[in-house]
Parts: structure tokens; sequence; C-alpha cells
């Protein structure tokens, strides 16, 4: 049964394993609302998820120490799960989706697991931990559907209600939904008045469709760059703490995660995985109500495979406008490159890719396309540029 006074005992077990978070202000990711963030990515390991793996472990009977633990996760679950274990002296044994990424994997090993890839996403990791637990007996840490685990992350809640007690809102990622339960039940047990919002990836967004529906669902498949978030269906105790706690539930696209993502680097020089930038991209793109509203986004995580991170920052490019390509159409001709360059210079935008070729069949047989990349401020920019180019005569072909 999860208490008030339970999150307030794992806070004391957790006062010399983990960091109390900085809160950050952070005025330009909403210039709307008054945004503050929980630096949850800056936590030991990377992530949030410690809190609830140490506090689990440390509550285990010395039977089921002496038995060693095992736990499945996208990564997150798994560092925290071994650097806990590693810290009290237990065996662990940990089950990974074989596309968690190399720099996950690696970091688990190093906090002292011994890792199982899995073929699958998520829950076929987890369905192999529970086999290897039923055979060879290991103690099964959940990673997000225990009262315990859950407990754990609610110690966030009683962090921001000590750093921010006139917050308004605080945004919250959810996957299964550990996180949000926790810290939803602390602050709604201490101020029922603040708003608890939570947000999934639209491409796996099982809680929200539970939540709707009132009853637990499964997901065919799940597709996101969030894969810390990236969970087919919700544990029971999780879904009925966000039943009953969570004020609404929303989704962000992968490309408002990537501008999250992008917005945080640039502006708070803050690095955060997908999963965990999924509050901010909330709150820039007013999925939920924070106009005038004093408000917390939790930054729940900053392992992002620095192989994607190119990648995702394109993405974010282009979805703040910071980033275009256009396809212009011309005649052949000598000097018209020149005129589209100058157009472009004039304007402040900056060419970084160029391609030119000739027409193909069926279009002028003295035509050719221009296929230019830029890097603009944004979007007003963008459309200054193509008025320019279109008040010159020249063709932009969508």
């Amino acid at each position: 049964m999860l208490t008030l006074d339970k999150i307030y005992h794992a806070r004391y077990v957790l006062k010399q394993v983990i960091r109390e978070t900085d809160l950050i202000h952070a005025p330009k990711i909403n210039p709307e609302s008054e945004i503050f963030l929980k630096t949850e990515n800056l936590q030991i390991t990377g992530s949030f998820k410690v809190r609830g793996a140490y506090y689990k472990i440390s509550q285990l009977s010395d039977e089921e120490k002496a038995k060693g633990v095992i736990a499945c996760s996208a990564g997150n679950h798994a560092q925290g799960v071994a650097l806990a274990a590693t810290k009290n002296g237990i065996k662990s044994l940990i089950c990974l989706p074989d596309g968690a990424p190399i720099s996950k994997v690696e970091a688990t090993k190093n906090y002292g697991a011994e890792v199982c890839l899995v073929d699958g996403v998520y829950d076929d990791a987890y369905a192999e931990a529970l086999r290897l637990r039923d055979e060879k007996g290991y103690t099964f840490i959940h990673p997000f559907d225990d009262e315990n685990v859950i407990a754990g992350q609610g110690t966030i809640g009683l962090e921001l209600i000590e750093q921010l007690p006139d917050m308004d809102a605080v945004i919250v990622p959810i996957g299964g939904g550990g996180l949000i339960s926790g810290v939803a039940f602390a602050i709604k047990s201490l101020n029922p008045n603040i708003k608890v919002y939570g947000v999934q990836a639209s491409g796996a967004p099982s809680m929200l469709n539970s939540v709707k529906d009132k009853k637990i669902e499964k997901l065919d498949s799940v597709s996101t760059i969030a894969d810390g978030i990236a969970v087919k269906e919700p544990g029971e105790n999780t879904f009925k703490y966000c039943s009953e706690y969570v004020d609404k539930i929303v989704t962000v696209t992968d490309d408002e995660i990537a501008a999250a993502i992008l917005a945080l680097m640039e502006q708070q020089k803050l690095v955060t995985e997908g999963a965990g930038a999924v509050s901010v991209a909330a709150a820039m793109f007013n999925k939920v109500p924070v106009k005038g509203k004093k408000v917390v986004c939790l930054l729940s995580g900053g392992n992002i495979d620095v192989t994607i991170l190119s990648r995702v920052i394109k993405r974010g490019l282009l979805m703040s406008g910071r980033s275009c390509s256009l396809n212009i159409e011309l005649i052949d001709k000598p000097g018209q490159l020149r005129r589209v360059s100058e157009i472009i210079a004039s304007l402040g935008g900056n060419v970084t890719s160029i391609h030119h070729e000739r027409a193909n069949e069926g279009s002028d047989v003295n035509g050719c396309y221009l296929r230019i990349v830029l890097e603009t401020r944004n979007y007003q920019h963008i459309e200054a540029i193509r008025k320019a180019l279109k008040d010159n005569g020249l063709k932009i072909v969508d």
C-alpha cells in the first residue's frame, strides 16, 4: 500500500545515495508562462530510475538479497538496478531489448550488472526476465508497477513541493507510469490544488488509451524516438494511481520531442533523451494549459545515444524553423544560381547544401531544378525568403 509515510521513508533511505536535483528557471521554453525544469537528467546514472530501484532493493529481505535480483529495462531502470544492487553487494541480471542504445548497455555493465539482450522491445525483455526469475529464483525488480519503486520515484514530488511550493502544475513523462504515480500521489497528498499533467509519445500512448477507456489496454506496437517511454501496457498499480491522481494525459510527436531536445541544449545547456524532453515539448507546444502559470517540467533522463543525437538535432532544426529545404524550378541558363543566392543572402539565409539537376522527362527541355538547404532563424524568416523568391519570378516546387 502506497502511503505518504512510505515516500518520506524512501527519501530518508535515499538521502545518502542520490542527488537532490536542481530546479532551474527556463524563461524561453514558453514565454507566456513561467517554466521551471526539474533536472533528473543530472541524477546519478543520468535518470530518476535509481530512486525507485534503490529503495526497492533496500527493502528486500536477507533471503531475497542472497538470491540476487533480475530486472528488465529499455536502459535507465537497468542502470538504476545495477548501481543499487552493486552498492548493496547483490548480484544483478538485467534483460534489455536488443535495440537498446549501446551506450545504455555498456553503462549497465559498468555499474556491475550482467546483461541479457532479448529480441524485440521492452515487453519481450519483461517476459524473458519473468521466465528467468522463475527458473533461477531471482527477485524481480519491476521498473514501474511496484509500490516501493513508486514510493522511490515519489521523492521527486516531495522535493518539488519544497523547491517551488507555489507551483501551479507539474508536467511528467509517462511510460509505464511509475514516475508520475509517485509524483502525483506525493503532490496531491500535500497540495491537491497543484495540477499534474502526464505526457506520452504519440507513438506509444498506452496509459492515455487505458485511462480514457477506463481499463488497461495493450498496444500492438510502439514507435517513438523516446525509447525510455516506449511501453505497450501500463501496470495495474500505475493505471490505478494515474486514473485517480493525474489531471490530464496528452501526447507529443517525435518532431515536437526533437524540437524540445534542441531547445534544452541551446537555451539551457542541458542534454536530455527523448523521454526526458516530452514534458518540455508539451509546454513548448501548449499541449497542456500553461499560459500565465508557474509550471515545472520534469526532465526524467539524459541518457541519449550520441549516435542518434545528430539526427534528433536535424529534426529539431526543421521543426523549429531553423532549417528548411527549397526546390526551385529554373530555366537552365547562366546567372540563375547567382540570382537565387543573392536573394537568399540579402535576407540573411545561409545556404548549407545545394544540388543542381537538369529537368527530367515531362519537364521543359530547357528547365532545371535547384534543391537548396538553408539555415534560417524561424518560420517567419522562411516565409520571407519564399516570398522574395516568388516576387522575383522564381517558381518553388513543393
